[in-house]
């Protein structure tokens, strides 16, 4: 059985690997992150902005967990808010706190999320931008380009896996035990290969990204990517790399 380097964070791995599961791979947990909530930020008054950007399942959590807890005026308000989801899960996550989203493009990242905004609903106006600490900052970035004004919060933070977890990875990767690298979010693939100290990646293993986000951070790093699935979701991310693999048998 052929088995796959899952990065996610543990919480969120389990669906992941049920998914691989299917086809009848096996899977390597290693969270190159592991998630926790950030201090120091301020809850914001909801009404002053015209949308709000969530791009990951942690920035629901972390955010909307707080303000159901210390500001429930002002979840209530976001109910009746733009909201916009990079990604499925995420708008699904904000579905459970009953929180609409905007369409999701078929693409789901956030450089194709911004450019089903016409320009005109961004222009004059101002956005909240919920984030992890390695965000990329895509969206405030095409924000300012059609003159509007984001405010982003960072909810969650990133931080390294353990040393002993990372020393078994890299003998595995290095006997041959694991057949594909799979990345989530650009922090996924930027923990992994600062904790194991190398960007080579042995002969036969396979490089999965699940979006074109993750797939640009990784060839920044010098990494070649191999595979990308055509949506950006964790059943098409795993079949995907099934079929890979099949072919590079």
């Amino acid at each position: 059985m052929k088995s796959v380097l899952v990065t996610r964070p543990k919480h969120q791995a389990g669906s992941f690997v049920q998914e691989l599961k299917k086809y009848n791979l096996g899977s390597v947990v290693f969270p190159t992150i592991e998630i926790r909530p950030a201090s120091g930020w301020q809850i914001p008054d909801i009404s002053s902005y015209s949308g709000a950007f969530f791009t990951s399942p942690n920035s629901v959590r972390y955010f909307l967990e707080r303000l159901r807890t210390e500001a429930p005026d002002e979840l209530r308000k976001l109910t009746s808010t733009r909201v916009f989801a990079v990604g499925k899960t995420t708008a699904g996550d904000l579905a459970e706190y009953g929180i609409e989203t905007e369409p999701i493009p078929k693409v789901a990242d956030a450089v194709n999320l911004m450019q089903e905004i016409s320009p005109e609903e961004i222009q004059g106006k101002s956005f909240l931008f919920l984030r992890g600490n390695l965000s990329l900052g895509i969206i405030p970035a095409a924000i300012a380009e059609r003159g509007g004004r984001c405010d982003s919060i960072i909810v969650y933070e990133n931080h390294p896996p353990d040393l002993e977890a990372t020393e078994k990875v890299k003998k595995m990767v290095g006997e041959g035990k694991i057949s594909c690298l799979s990345f989530t979010s650009p922090s996924t693939a930027q923990n992994y290969f600062k904790a194991v100290g190398s960007k080579k990646i042995p002969s036969g293993v396979l490089v999965a990204a699940i979006g074109k986000t993750t797939a640009t951070a990784l060839e920044k790093l010098g990494v070649s990517v191999d595979i990308v699935p055509e949506y950006y979701d964790g059943p098409h991310f795993a079949k995907a790399i099934a079929e890979a693999l099949q072919k590079n048998c």
